[in-house]
């Protein structure tokens, strides 16, 4: 099924704060996580992925640390920050309303 990039595009923000608020991880295991947890469905580029987490880094939303893989690869781990808790309380809200709305309209009964 293919995704209009705009929708994932405003809403990548959301999904990898959702994802790092559980655990720190590298960009590869965010990707891997999220493509799992969609059941395939979503997946991202890492043309789209690391300039993402790089904007949420500059935001103060997350911060990174280099650190050592399960395979002794040196890699840029990622964790939320305090204000990325809440960035994601009210981006997560926003995305209910919205997905609300969107859920009322397209249940509209035909004439």
């Amino acid at each position: 099924m293919s995704k209009p990039p705009d929708l994932m595009q405003g809403t990548l923000d959301l999904l990898l704060l959702k994802i790092l608020a559980l655990e720190p991880m590298n960009g590869h295991a965010i990707s891997v996580r999220l493509k799992q947890v969609s059941s395939d469905v979503l997946q991202v580029s890492d043309g789209s992925l690391y300039p993402a987490l790089h904007k949420l880094e500059q935001e103060g939303w997350i911060q990174a640390e280099w650190k050592l893989t399960e395979n002794n690869r040196r890699a840029k781990f990622y964790e939320l920050t305090r204000l990325g808790r809440r960035q994601l309380e009210t981006e997560t809200a926003a995305w209910e309303l919205l997905s609300s709305a969107i859920t009322s309209v397209i249940r509209l009964s035909e004439a």
